[in-house]
């Protein structure tokens, strides 16, 4: 035998041990893994140290724990702290390395049992303990004067840097509570307190919920079970009425933003000016259909102009704050889907439009950060494409938009303050994780990190994307995982997976390309599994996203029909044999298959599910249904309790027993129903848990749901 032959022979041969030798993953890793055990190799609180243009990270060794600094113009490396020394300022016992965040490369600050520790200057010695209830929330620091913000019962509290606590509301209650979020977190709303940019100010949130309507959330744990009434604002129904209040810090006084009638309105986009003269809000009505910018006076609350207005006879819907560019308060960065597409707009502070800053079928993510010598905005989009999320620069004077990513990839990215230096983390379906230093002004780029697979053990799924096309032409993005040992003889069941909702976006070019290493299990069990983003989702401008309104579940599912369609062109696929599963707008869409076009489906798997929108709160329902009253008949067409006797095949509907998104309610008047039509439909039930499953639990959901397929669909 010749040697080429010999050498043929041997690589055959390792080739097919190590194919043997792959593994299969346990449910286990198939849910948590990615979080644990096969958790993709990261660089721990990689961050820029604040104002300086140094970045930190955090070094754990058996010989060394610590943070060090980087100086990105030469690369020099220093010990910054050890985690000997922060104990020994701050008199604590830590076994590991606290969360810091850093005011500049002399400074940071960190919370531990119910203090905060602010260590500060050179040599890190003097510390700065700031103690708070342990019932507090919504913490909010303020490092320039050393405040802590926070809530105590509904109430707001000031810790100043001598540790003098200052009860700054009282009237808070059940149904007046101060400094959260509101209006059930839309609008991207995600924080309640606002710190002025100096420190001098405290804005916030007063939401009354008074005339709500109370919601009975129970606790089985408790013997006799207890009950605890939560507020749940109904679609249709009486909202609760949100003002801005301020607090300033050297007069005591507080005042509130005159935003004026009616009281059923929306507040979002809270927005300081660098100077802290002003406050400028998005107000949005009721209907959603309408916003203006609006500008206050910080100091007594005075309205004083409307910037502009805009309206869309579907909605509107802003939520992103104002960016000051350079911290100047006479020109800022407006986000608007006003053309279609989400992009920026640069204002003056009357209000005049300067012009359109980025324009084009896509979207604008972030804003990372301002360069002020190249006076280019950086910012991330889906201009590549809708699968991937790419870093660019535009020039606020010539509009000229360059790309800073040199790989196409799904970036996670963070600018240092002078704009010079972007930490790059990205992803994409061959990478895991690589971490670049990237200058700004050249390109350069210094690798930190380059990840190994953590799956390379693993027998992973072959994994294909497709593009259809929805019956008006638009391309949809869709995934095929495939069985492992694939073989195109046989004959196999298959799962659809679906949510087709908005603000959600299941397809990416992001490690691993399955998406979900469940799938990955599925697939080594023998089944295909199949993902579609079809018109609803996120990521592909406001026609796609909003052409359900006031129809929910029709266009979703004409779109996953398309899918389901090429399943079924398949040779290989069995489609009496077919699965669908989906959690919250998922399970909606799970469960209106089985009711409105059923026959399609053999097994299927719905997780907190909206059967009724008129039982689904305010600010999302009406944005995309309007109320029930205008519009009663797509409420009539996405009922799903009327539709129970249409079911063929098995359903399990999945519920938490404290859900106070898609109340508890839904599936348990679908269960009287069906009791009522005579028809069998399968239930479970996670005791205390909330809209979803998670931690170590969501083990056995997953079990749950695969048992539930493998019985019906094998």
């Amino acid at each position: 035998m010749n040697m080429k032959k010999q050498l043929l022979l041997l690589i055959l041969f390792i080739s097919s041990t190590l194919f043997a030798q792959q593994k299969n993953f346990t449910m286990q890793e198939a849910v948590l893994g990615l979080g644990s055990t096969l958790a993709v190799k990261n660089v721990k609180q990689l961050k820029w140290m604040g104002s300086s243009e140094k970045y930190a990270q955090a070094i754990s060794t058996d010989n060394f724990k610590g943070f060090v600094s980087t100086n990105p113009v030469n690369g020099a490396v220093d010990t910054v702290i050890t985690l000997e020394r922060i104990n020994e300022i701050s008199n604590l016992k830590l076994k590991s390395l606290p969360a810091v965040e850093w005011v500049n490369n002399q400074a940071f600050y960190f919370m531990n049992e119910n203090s905060l520790y602010q260590i500060s200057n050179k040599r890190y010695e003097p510390l700065r303990k700031l103690s708070y209830d342990k019932e507090a929330e919504n913490l909010f620091f303020e490092p320039t004067k050393t405040q802590l913000a926070y809530t105590v019962n509904n109430n707001i509290y000031i810790q100043n840097v001598a540790g003098i606590e200052k009860q700054i509301t009282t009237d808070g209650t059940k149904n007046i509570v101060y400094g959260t979020t509101v209006h059930q977190s839309e609008f991207g709303i995600d924080h309640g307190l606002f710190w002025s940019p100096k420190g001098n100010a405290l804005a916030f949130y007063r939401m009354d919920q008074t005339a709500v309507t109370e919601y009975p959330v129970v606790n089985w744990s408790d013997t006799p079970a207890t009950v605890k009434m939560v507020k749940y604002p109904f679609a249709g129904n009486t909202s609760h009425q949100v003002t801005l209040g301020v607090y300033h810090i050297n007069t005591g006084k507080t005042i509130y933003l005159k935003t004026g009638e009616p009281k059923e309105q929306y507040l979002t986009n809270v927005t300081w000016s660098p100077d802290e003269k002003y406050i400028y809000i998005n107000l949005i009505n009721r209907a959603q259909n309408h916003t203006c910018l609006n500008q206050y006076n910080a100091s007594t609350g005075e309205f004083i102009k409307t910037l502009f207005e805009e309206k869309n006879e579907k909605y509107v819907e802003p939520q992103h704050p104002l960016y000051f560019v350079n911290d100047q308060a006479n020109e800022f960065i407006y986000w608007s889907q006003r053309d279609g597409y989400t992009h920026l707009y640069l204002y003056n502070s009357e209000g005049k439009l300067m012009k359109q800053l980025t324009k084009g079928a896509w979207i604008v993510n972030e804003i990372l950060g301002y360069n002020k010598k190249l006076n280019k905005i950086v910012f991330t989009s889906s201009k590549e494409s809708p699968l991937q999320k790419n870093i660019y620069t535009v020039n606020i004077e010539t509009g000229k938009i360059d790309k800073k990513s040199s790989v196409d990839a799904t970036h996670t990215a963070t600018l240092s303050a002078n704009g010079n230096y972007l930490l790059d983390n990205y992803t994409n379906q061959h990478i895991p994780r690589n971490i670049n230093l990237v200058n700004v002004h050249t390109g350069d780029t210094t690798n930190i990190l380059s990840a190994p697979n953590p799956l390379v053990d693993y027998q992973t799924a072959n994994v294909e994307l497709k593009e259809l096309k929805a019956d008006d032409g638009t391309v949809l993005y869709s995934k095929i995982i495939y069985p492992i040992d694939f073989d195109e003889s046989k004959s196999y069941p298959a799962i659809v997976y679906l949510y087709n909702g908005p603000h959600v976006q299941l397809n990416k070019d992001a490690f691993p390309f399955s998406g979900n290493l469940w799938y990955d299990y599925m697939a080594q069990k023998g089944y295909f599994v199949f993902v579609l983003d079809g018109r609803g989702s996120a990521n592909r401008g406001f026609e796609f996203e909003s052409i359900i309104h006031r129809q929910l579940g029709t266009i979703e599912m004409q779109d996953q029909l398309v899918g389901i369609n090429y399943l079924k062109s398949l040779p290989y696929i069995d489609t009496n044999r077919l699965g669908i599963h989906g959690w919250s707008f998922g399970g909606f869409m799970t469960t209106s298959f089985m009711l409105r076009n059923p026959g399609i489906f053999k097994a299927a798997v719905a997780g907190g599910p909206v059967l009724d929108w008129s039982m689904y709160e305010i600010m999302y329902g009406e944005r995309y249904m309007d109320t029930p009253k205008e519009n009663p008949e797509g409420y009539s067409t996405s009922l799903l309790f009327n539709k129970i006797k249409n079911l063929q095949g098995k359903l399990l509907l999945i519920h938490g027993t404290d859900d106070a998104t898609v109340v508890w309610q839904h599936s348990l008047r679908f269960l009287k129903q069906a009791v009522s039509d005579n028809v069998q439909v399968d239930y479970f039930v996670y005791p205390g848990y909330e809209h979803n499953v998670r931690g170590k639990d969501r083990v056995h959901l997953m079990q749950k749901i695969s048992d539930y397929f493998d019985e019906n669909l094998k």
